[in-house]
């Protein structure tokens, strides 16, 4: 039987995610337009987007925050460009953005010592064999393949590199052990459904001191530049962003950042998406056809949850569609260099009541185009 019911929000994309229950334009309205975001008022506004996202994440007080051009990628291209050349360089890939990483440090910044770790879609690399006398540069959770890194316990506290960590579908989402991490970056557009183009930028004084004591041997672009007359550039982590950002981006992620503390914070938003993950635990295990692509429960993303179904790819594609056209859910096929397959996002803008909805649909979307 058709479900009679369809979820509020069909939106489970990865990618800008959906925004948090509640979404009204109308929260945009204190949005400086039409005023420069190198006024005062549109500083204060971009200053607060630094200090809440500190006060939420429990960032620790010596990290900077920055806000930055071109979403995640560029924040992460940025931090590449900046810091890595002095020591080798260790590469977890376990996805394609991690993929995507080492190709980047191997073939554009040219770098020689660098040893890739890799693992096949739905696992991770051996984590024991990174070298931490080396710079290492890894994923907290593969977008595209639904796995994560279970904690920070790998990583050493005395390590003499840099690590270097996209934690783009993880931060607001997962537990991030900063004293783990030298630098994060991630994108308005994921866990708290902002809008896209702009990044974030999080190191800490290790970083620093790598940006003041090292020039790479590339020219530098102007909007990869963190240095000033030969030192750190401060003021971009002050709300004086290095090009024009969007004030109307930035108010959007405002609201996010105050829905996020109506529901109580970080501990509740990694709390809502734990429980959205467990409604398709529950699911898979009482149908044979459908599977997680992360087998090992402990390395299972929480936010972009993929799977594989028992089905031909012609088959997989109409249920997809099916879907789509009956607007129970959109863009939950699987990345395109990923195994065939779903993905629905899980973060706290989804509603546990709407995966539950959403698994009636599947089941009937599965024998629907069975015939």
């Amino acid at each position: 039987m058709k479900p009679a019911n369809k979820p509020v929000s069909p939106c489970f994309s990865s990618g800008p995610c959906a925004k948090h229950p509640g979404y009204s334009l109308d929260e945009l309205k204190g949005a400086p337009l039409g005023r420069s975001h190198r006024s005062s008022l549109g500083k204060d506004k971009l200053s607060q987007a630094i200090t809440r996202t500190k006060q939420i994440l429990n960032i620790p007080e010596d990290y900077r925050v920055g806000i930055v051009p071109a979403s995640d990628t560029g924040a992460f291209e940025m931090l590449m460009w900046s810091v890595l050349g002095p020591r080798a360089v260790d590469v977890i890939a376990f996805e394609s953005f991690g993929k995507g990483w080492a190709n980047d440090i191997q073939k554009e910044l040219k770098l020689e010592q660098v040893r890739v770790l890799s693992a096949d879609y739905g696992s991770l690399p051996d984590l024991s064999q990174v070298n931490f006398d080396n710079d290492v540069v890894f994923t907290w959770n593969g977008t595209t393949s639904g796995v994560k890194v279970p904690n920070g316990d790998w990583i050493p506290n005395d390590r003499k590199g840099l690590t270097l960590c996209d934690a783009t579908s993880a931060v607001f989402a997962m537990d991030i052990p900063w004293e783990k991490v030298d630098a994060v970056t991630f994108s308005w557009q994921k866990v708290l459904g902002g809008e896209a183009a702009h990044g974030m930028l999080i190191i800490s004084p290790r970083v620093v001191e790598r940006i003041e004591s090292y020039d790479p041997a590339w020219p530098m672009p102007k909007i990869f530049r963190l240095k000033k007359k030969g030192k750190f550039d401060e003021s971009v982590f002050q709300g004086s962003t290095i090009n024009t950002p969007s004030m109307l981006c930035n108010e959007d992620y405002l609201q996010a950042l105050n829905w996020a503390e109506s529901i109580g914070g970080l501990k509740s938003l990694i709390a809502k998406s734990e429980e959205n993950l467990s409604v398709f635990e529950d699911f898979v295990a009482k149908h044979n056809w459908i599977h997680f692509l992360a087998k090992e429960k402990q390395f299972r993303s929480n936010t972009s949850v993929c799977f594989t179904v028992d089905l031909p790819e012609d088959k997989l594609k109409s249920m997809i569609k099916l879907l789509a056209e009956e607007k129970v859910a959109y863009d939950i096929g699987a990345y395109s260099e990923a195994p065939a397959g779903l993905r629905v996002w899980c973060g706290a803008t989804a509603e546990k009541s709407d995966l539950q909805i959403l698994c009636q649909w599947l089941e009937w979307a599965y024998e629907s185009v069975l015939g």
